[in-house]
């Protein structure tokens, strides 16, 4: 049985990682605000993947790096607890964000005369009791409020992980890849929105196979090639080239071949059940992503990067926040028209809005409160140059 390798020093904060999760928060924002202009120029558009991917690969990274050192440090068992009570903290989370949504969908009917509610909670009114009972046991996932659940079952495969890498190195790649073969080989899914029977949006058991992978290099588990090799990059490049044909709506509209070999190569089940284009795609464009930026790696945490930085490092209060703007925001631009003026207003309205709730968020995070008190007047040493001063003003105005 092998052993979980001797714990580490603790790692330095690679940068680069909360800047792609800052720029991931951006992109849900855009890409969750309904009828945005902005949605056709994201990534996602030029390419199979998309900023799912990326906020996957990177939770995974980072939970390897916030809580693979419990697994090593302190054991099994206290490491599984710490996964447990982050579970615990994001299935609060989801609960918390679908009650905010429906509450302000509620409030926009009663203020405006709309029907938010009708439009993005019809099963709540339909069938509330079968659809409160979904919402607590995750079985009904609103539209796009289906990230964190499977986020959830994901955290909760990681002690399985580390357990198998206790019985032997292999193991954890083996069950993965097993688990993924099992979505495209058997339908392996959870059941999801209760009035269809329809499975989870996106797919758990397919979607870890990118968590793990970051889960994997975070690790040390997987190596992974070192960045500017200029026949991957080459290689990258041509792969993320070929797929833009594939993709890009301004020529899939344009061109029927196009489409039809998309349909052709690629299933209706792509995004929920992971198809392994997607994958590549996204490897591929990290690596060619990370190459380019390698040169200013010391230089990220500057400009729009900074601002990018402190987003993803408070990427689970920016999503939430991303999620709430997008749904009332995307309302205004109902009321208010979505000429192109309005539309590049409320973007970047909510980008600086995200930004504000990661500085807020932040700030809370620093505790300013634990710091040690300042000293009561009595106690301070009084500055003999500034009690001349007033002695000298004193006698001035006498």
């Amino acid at each position: 049985m092998a052993a979980l390798p001797a714990a580490t020093a603790k790692r330095p904060r690679d940068e680069r990682l909360d800047l792609f999760r800052g720029l991931t928060m951006l992109i849900i924002f855009v890409a969750h605000l309904p009828a945005n202009s902005w949605n056709a120029w994201i990534p996602a558009r030029f390419g199979f993947s998309s900023g799912a991917e990326l906020f996957v690969f990177c939770s995974g990274l980072a939970s390897a790096l916030a809580f693979g050192g419990v697994f090593t440090r302190r054991g099994l068992w206290l490491g599984t607890a710490r996964i447990a009570y982050r579970i615990w903290q994001v299935y609060w989370a989801q609960i918390g964000l679908v009650l905010a949504l429906i509450a302000l969908a509620a409030l926009l009917d009663r203020s405006f005369g709309l029907s938010v509610l009708t439009q993005q909670f019809a099963p709540l009114l339909a069938d509330p009791e079968r659809a409160l009972l979904g919402l607590a046991t995750l079985t009904w996932q609103p539209d796009y409020l289906d990230i964190l659940p499977m986020y959830l079952v994901i955290l909760a495969l990681v002690p399985v992980m580390m357990l198998a890498r206790r019985l032997h190195v292999a193991l954890p790649f083996l069950i993965s890849v097993g688990l993924y073969a099992a979505v495209w080989a058997r339908g392996l899914n959870l059941p999801g929105n209760p009035r269809n029977d329809a499975g989870w949006f996106l797919n758990p058991f397919a979607w870890q196979l990118i968590f793990f992978t970051g889960f994997f290099i975070g690790m040390n588990w997987l190596p992974v090639p070192r960045p500017g090799d200029r026949r991957l990059m080459l290689a990258a490049a041509l792969f993320i080239l070929v797929s833009v044909p594939l993709s890009f709506w301004g020529i899939l509209e344009h061109w029927p071949a196009a489409q039809a070999a998309r349909d052709l190569i690629i299933p209706a089940s792509e995004k929920t059940d992971l198809h392994i284009l997607r994958v590549l795609h996204f490897l591929a464009l990290a690596y060619l992503v990370l190459s380019l930026i390698e040169p200013w790696r010391d230089r990220l945490d500057r400009g729009a990067g900074h601002l990018l930085i402190l987003i993803g490092r408070q990427s689970l209060a920016a999503f939430l926040a991303s999620v709430v703007l997008a749904r009332l925001l995307g309302t205004a631009a109902d009321m208010a028209g979505r000429s192109e003026p309005v539309v590049a207003l409320l973007n970047l309205a909510g980008f600086a809005l995200i930004l504000a709730a990661a500085l807020v968020v932040g700030w809370f995070k620093s505790a300013p409160w634990a710091g040690p008190s300042p000293k009561p007047a009595a106690e301070r040493q009084p500055d003999p140059a500034a009690a001349a001063a007033v002695r000298t003003r004193v006698r001035e105005a006498s």
